[in-house]
């Protein structure tokens, strides 16, 4: 067999000293590792040579590439498959070659760096070992329902047979990732080493042929057809207690293949495939394949890479949203100074950035290597030499403006200027500077470490490489960035806003809030609005109410005004349009409302935040209906298996919508004529 590293395009063949055969992934003109036809094509054919030859003492698979192993799956190839037999025939074709480097009798290695995803990870599944490095860029994990289908190559059958079923099947379920050490905890990976080690594990593994992970009793037991059926039972409970699996069916598809057929046949893999057709032609998994690519166009609007952030950030404000951006620049290894007038404020952000970064990355050493990047600064020395300075500061123009003129006086001639604020048009706040041109909106979501999405707002003075270069460090700081304009509320607060306004309306027509979240987690919102109200805080929800009624005309919900006099704030006071224990966890959840009536108050509110859609759309908030349909993705939390508002309403209709909006007039309960208005 020839190993001459120009013989494929994708693929670089290299024989040691020792006759070890090294087969380096590197797909042509591609930054990352993704696995397509043309890629597993070759694939198939190496193993074809490899197999008819007696040469080599063993192999190891590895990366040509920087950016970690293997990705997955090609996703911008999956609009290509129109039918189940085409999906289907791709499936076998990947799962005959997992078979076939399963079968090679030599030791076979797998030696991942950074990321391994998906198809990558199946094919390591089916080498004898995995020995991984042990940095905090390698994930290893089977993310598939996370687009709403599942493994297609084998990796439903062989995780759980390799680690046991309760482990293996969390993995798929959740399609969460892990580390390289909890990898080798569970058994995933045989080894997780340093950099330096990789290699020489590897030939480790080739020369001494130790032994490999094999399931313990137990594990092997878990997957056993006298216990499947218990063990599905348990699973299936705890999965819908947090998913809907009309909303979000692929993990109950998953679980019942593996109750039925386990992974110790060939029908199990034979059920994998025609499961995976099944569910990759379905309309939520087309949505979340949507939310993929929406993600990675927000990933490409940074441009500007080159400009460095690293030397310092410094953050004005050391409240919940000031403390928690902070706290996540130092996490990304930014050196961070916090800067406030209030040292209780500053130890209190100090205590959420040291439970962050130990919730984040576990290991003792580099959680004192990310606190010892965030620096309090009671007098604010750190604006002169900042590279970008963030104002996190209560929503007051005044305060704002006071603020940035100082901070122009002491800051580098280079440095960006930008403000957190959540509703107040840029314009407002520039005013008082000399060179307006420099200040731009980060608009963070809370809870930060949570939200990916920051809007980058540009005002009417804003220069476009500052923006550019806001954007770049979004990305930075593994943020998602999204250019809108400056206008009130900018986009997904202004969306969101009269959507939670109608909701207020609901309370005072004297319907339960628990109904009305109900009626929004039903249709696949992560929190309903009442309870988004008492997080976000009732005082928060009367100021930006305020900012909005300068520029539009609505009556602000008495109910919200009298909850703020009574200082009763929601979530941080113990009481708002709920009552919270000292967990923070509501105390009311009786649900007197049926079906009916859930998705009245639905078509209600959806078409409320609609509405609001199209006008932002109108008015070029963004530049288009997916940028939109992104920002209320990851900035809101909507539903995702519906793709976003804009998306959602095209998949209704206008004709449906229309109806819905004629059947609400029609209801006096869950209808005033002045709430609903459609422009759609």
């Amino acid at each position: 067999m020839s190993d001459n590293p120009t013989a494929y395009k994708h693929w670089r063949l290299e024989t040691d000293a020792g006759h070890v055969l090294w087969i380096y992934c590197d797909k042509y003109q591609s930054s990352v590792n993704t696995l397509d036809k043309e890629v597993m094509d070759e694939f198939s054919a190496i193993l074809d040579a490899v197999s008819k030859t007696q040469e080599y003492r063993g192999i190891v698979f590895a990366s040509g590439k920087k950016t970690g192993f293997i990705a997955g799956a090609d996703i911008k190839q999956f609009p290509l498959y129109k039918d189940a037999a085409s999906i289907e025939y791709t499936l076998q074709l990947g799962q005959k070659i997992c078979a076939k480097l399963e079968s090679l009798r030599c030791p076979t290695v797998a030696m991942i760096k950074g990321f391994c995803l998906g198809g990558g990870l199946e094919l390591a599944l089916a080498c004898r070992y995995r020995i991984a490095e042990d940095s905090p860029k390698t994930r290893l994990g089977l993310p598939e329902v996370k687009l709403g289908i599942q493994p297609g190559w084998g990796g439903s059958v062989r995780l759980p047979r390799l680690i046991g079923s309760v482990q293996g099947l969390s993995l798929i379920l959740s399609g969460h990732t892990v580390n390289a050490k909890t990898a080798a905890k569970l058994g995933l990976v045989d080894f997780a080493v340093p950099e330096r080690h990789l290699r020489k594990a590897a030939i480790h593994c080739v020369s001494q042929n130790p032994v490999s992970h094999h399931p313990t009793t137990w594990q092997r037991f878990s997957n056993h057809q006298l216990l499947r059926p218990l063990l599905a039972k348990v699973i299936r409970h705890k999965l819908t207690a947090k998913v809907n699996p009309v909303h979000y069916p692929a993990p109950f598809q998953i679980l019942n293949q593996w109750e039925t057929y386990g992974v110790g046949t060939a029908e199990a893999f034979a059920q994998e495939t025609k499961s995976f057709s099944k569910l990759f032609f379905s309309d939520t998994s087309h949505n979340l394949v949507r939310v993929f690519l929406l993600q990675e166009r927000l990933k490409g609007l940074a441009k500007d890479e080159t400009f460095a952030f690293q030397q310092q950030v410094h953050v004005v404000g050391a409240g919940t949203m000031g403390g928690d951006i902070a706290a996540w620049c130092a996490l990304q290894g930014f050196k961070v100074t916090l800067q406030d007038q209030e040292p209780a404020l500053l130890s209190r952000a100090f205590k959420r950035a040291y439970s962050l970064c130990r919730d984040k990355l576990k290991e003792p050493h580099l959680i004192q290597k990310a606190m010892d990047c965030l620096i309090p600064d009671v007098a604010g020395h750190g604006i002169a030499t900042a590279n970008i300075i963030i104002e996190a500061v209560v929503e007051d123009v005044s305060i704002k403006q006071k603020i940035f003129k100082d901070i122009e006086e002491k800051a580098r001639s280079l440095a960006i200027l930008a403000t957190n604020t959540s509703s107040i048009p840029l314009d407002e706040i520039n005013t008082v500077l000399r060179e307006p041109e420099r200040l731009v909106g980060l608009h963070f979501f809370n809870p930060v470490p949570m939200m990916p999405l920051v809007e980058v707002v540009q005002g009417g003075k804003t220069e476009k490489a500052i923006v550019e270069r806001a954007m770049s460090f979004v990305r930075q700081i593994d943020k998602l960035p999204l250019p809108v304009k400056s206008s009130p509320g900018f986009l997904v607060n202004r969306i969101l806003f009269p959507y939670m306004m109608e909701a207020m309306n609901l309370l005072e027509e004297n319907v339960s809030p628990v109904v009305i979240d109900k009626a929004m987690t039903h249709f696949g919102m992560p929190i309903g609005p009442i309870a988004l109200a008492d997080m976000v805080g009732l005082d928060v929800c009367l100021l930006v109410a305020n900012h909005f009624k300068k520029n539009s005309d609505f009556t602000i919900s008495p109910r919200l005004q009298r909850a703020v006099t009574e200082n009763k704030l929601g979530r941080k006071t113990g009481e708002g349009f709920y009552h919270y224990d000292k967990q923070g966890k509501i105390l009311q959840t009786k649900n007197d409302a049926d079906t009916k009536a859930l998705e009245e108050i639905a078509n209600r509110l959806v078409l409320r935040l609609l509405n609001e859609a199209f006008l932002c759309l109108r008015e070029g908030v963004v530049a288009d209906a997916d940028l939109l349909d992104a920002g209320m993705i990851f900035g809101a939390g909507f539903a995702p298996f519906r793709g976003g508002p804009v998306n959602y309403a095209k998949t209704q209709g206008i004709q449906t919508l229309f109806q819905q909006f004629v059947q609400q007039e029609k209801n006096p309960r869950y209808c005033h004529r002045s709430h609903c208005t459609v422009v759609i």
